[in-house]
């Protein structure tokens, strides 16, 4: 009867303990799970190009190669982040260097290929730095995806405009002339000084015509009154 007890005690203290671990092991597991999701990168969706602009460069297979790798970047750890960005960098200068569209060699958009690439560099560097914090590459992995977007939104603006002109059944490059003079108050009263102005060179044109006739009008000369005889007396 003892080595019974002793047998079912021994069984109880084992399946407490498999119990113990077993919990011990859930809790290790949740807060691995927890401690990766903090150090994952969630960045909200750019801007990507209206149709005009995709079409006009699909055939730019540099450009699309970025496109398609920099999803990824939108939700990555960091350690992803660091892996990827010596390719992502790659990728850009590729991109930057393959630029082959006259409207996209301007040098607003060219500044902002350079920015995107600097960044991307950037990060390629922190991969080899041991004492970066997750801080450090959170923060460059959110600004490399803002910077595409604004590079996404500079393309859409330069096709936007084109889409503008072709929609227009004029020359928008020649100047405009505008017949209809707005009725405003300061057109009136320039008019009015400008009548004004008018009616008083005309007062003095017609002075200088009057002063110039009497200077070129005959002179009529005056009757001289006969010279009277007087008669001497006789001596």
């Amino acid at each position: 009867m003892k080595h019974l007890y002793s047998l079912l005690l021994i069984i109880l203290f084992l399946s407490i303990s498999c119990n113990r671990s077993k919990t011990a092991q859930e809790v290790s597991e949740k807060s691995d799970s927890l401690k990766t999701s903090s150090n994952r990168i969630v960045s909200s969706m750019g801007e990507t190009l209206i149709p005009k602009a995709k079409k006009a460069i699909s055939d730019w297979e540099e450009y699309n190669d970025v496109d398609e790798f920099i999803i990824k970047y939108y939700n990555i750890s960091t350690i992803e982040a660091l892996d990827y960005a010596e390719e992502l960098s790659s990728l850009v200068q590729l991109m930057k260097d393959s630029v082959n569209i006259d409207i996209l060699k301007e040098k607003n958009i060219t500044a902002r290929f350079n920015v995107l690439h600097n960044e991307t560099l950037r990060l390629a560097d922190m991969a080899t730095i041991s004492s970066i914090t997750n801080e450090e590459v959170n923060e460059e992995v959110k600004k490399i995806v803002e910077v595409y977007s604004a590079m996404n939104s500079k393309i859409n603006t330069i096709y936007k405009a084109i889409e503008l002109q072709e929609s227009l059944d004029i020359d928008t490059e020649t100047p405009i002339e505008i017949f209809d003079e707005p009725k405003t108050y300061k057109n009136r009263s320039l008019r009015r000084s400008n009548k004004l102005r008018e009616k008083k060179s005309e007062k003095k044109s017609i002075k200088k015509r009057r002063v110039r006739d009497e200077n070129t009008k005959p002179q009529i000369n005056k009757l001289v009154k006969p010279a009277t005889l007087t008669k001497k007396p006789l001596e």
